[in-house]
């Protein structure tokens, strides 16, 4: 009797955390997690690099490429949303981004990979703003933010099916990569053609008209602007799982690109079956901003634990992985949260365009910076600053929380 009241409990759970997210969100859904499951190439790239033969540095600054990359495709997707409709803004990011994912798989130069990638993730993130604004569109303020955590579930069940089938992948033959990659860019542009109703760029300034008369920019709510300046410092440490980690896993613990790609894919998959009902139950329990301090301490650990060396690298890589992935589910849904409880249906795009630019000037300066420090100075000392880095920016998260709310 007992197992089946908390069996009966459980499921009702679920069903709360997934109730009021009507079909057009779940079709979204449908069309990120094909997307994602092959954005594979980016947790391998500084392998990659290494593996045609560059040196941990450049195989940093191809990725440091590819932030710069996605900082201007944030701030153009953006405009071209406004001016042009999110609608097509996303069809053509995707069928472009898949063209353009076989193209970078067929670059020989370190030259022609260097453009090549910046020209793939300025397209690619011109998506994320359009992607955004969907979002708002096809949601409604009650079940906002649960419509923005069913597509990063979507994202992040992708990224579980796309890690373990890159590291597959890469043990075979890493070109695949990029074909993978491509083909399923290509297939959910076409998926959201298709799945998706058509919104003209009338019916979408129709919704924002009256806000936008009233709406004033986003760069002039000084809160937010110190909260994506902590956002920086929190990606900086974030995008260290997609370059140093890999190569720590890989050169200093020798596990495997097969290991490598489950242990990518088992934060994914955790984050898919967790995420949705862990914000359901933390959602009204304390200020988004204190959350987000608890995660950032919760990540600054999971740097902290790969110094250990007297334990086998194995358990220490997943022990690490899994603190990790807690770290991103207590805090990432509430930043999403944070920032749309901020803005209005006017500047919504404006935010939504600061906030994505910030996660690419992280990775900008986290990338290069991140391989350039395990470079010089070893991955110990690399993993005692950036654990401390997330202190300080836990701290600034709580510093922001007792401040007056502008």
């Amino acid at each position: 009797m007992h197992h089946f009241f908390m069996l009966s409990s459980t499921i009702n759970l679920y069903r709360n955390a997934y109730a009021g997210i009507n079909r057009r969100m779940w079709l979204l859904a449908v069309v990120m997690l094909i997307n994602r499951s092959g954005t594979m190439v980016l947790p391998f790239m500084t392998l990659y690099c290494k593996h045609i033969g560059y040196t941990t540095g450049q195989a940093g600054i191809v990725v440091a490429v590819y932030g710069i990359g996605s900082l201007v495709g944030a701030f153009l997707g953006g405009k071209i949303t406004d001016r042009f409709g999110f609608y097509y803004t996303q069809f053509f990011a995707l069928f472009c981004g898949g063209i353009l994912f076989i193209t970078l798989g067929l670059m020989n130069t370190y030259l022609s990979i260097c453009i090549c990638t910046f020209f793939l993730s300025m397209v690619n993130e011109s998506f994320r703003p359009a992607n955004a604004t969907a979002i708002a569109h096809y949601s409604t303020a009650e079940n906002r933010t649960q419509a923005f955590s069913i597509v990063r579930l979507a994202i992040n069940l992708g990224w579980g099916v796309g890690g373990a089938l890159g590291g597959l992948l890469a043990s075979v033959n890493y070109h695949l990569l990029f074909w993978v990659d491509g083909f399923t860019n290509i297939t959910a542009s076409f998926l959201l053609l298709w799945l998706l109703p058509k919104v003209s760029l009338a019916q979408q300034k129709n919704i924002t008209a009256k806000a936008t008369l009233k709406a004033k920019p986003a760069w002039a709510d000084k809160t937010f602007m110190y909260f994506i300046g902590l956002q920086i410092l929190f990606s900086i440490c974030f995008f260290q799982l997609f370059t140093t980690v890999p190569l720590y896993f890989k050169e200093s613990l020798h596990i495997n690109e097969f290991w490598i790609g489950i242990l990518m894919a088992m934060s994914g998959i955790i984050i898919a079956l967790f995420e949705m009902v862990i914000v359901f139950k933390l959602e009204g329990t304390w200020p988004y901003l204190r959350l987000m301090a608890y995660g950032t301490v919760i990540m600054a650990i999971s740097f902290f634990i790969l110094n250990i060396s007297f334990i086998n690298g194995f358990i220490i890589a997943t022990v690490s992985m899994l603190l990790i992935t807690i770290a991103e589910m207590v805090s990432m849904p509430f930043m999403n949260s944070y920032y749309i409880s901020r803005s209005t249906e006017g500047n919504r795009g404006q935010y939504a365009g600061y906030y994505t630019m910030a996660w690419s000037a992280a990775q900008v300066i986290g990338s290069a910076s991140g391989t350039q420090i395990a470079y010089a100075a070893g991955f110990n000392n690399l993993w005692w600053i950036i654990g401390g880095i997330c202190l300080v920016t836990a701290f600034g998260y709580n510093k922001l929380l007792t401040k007056k709310q502008a």
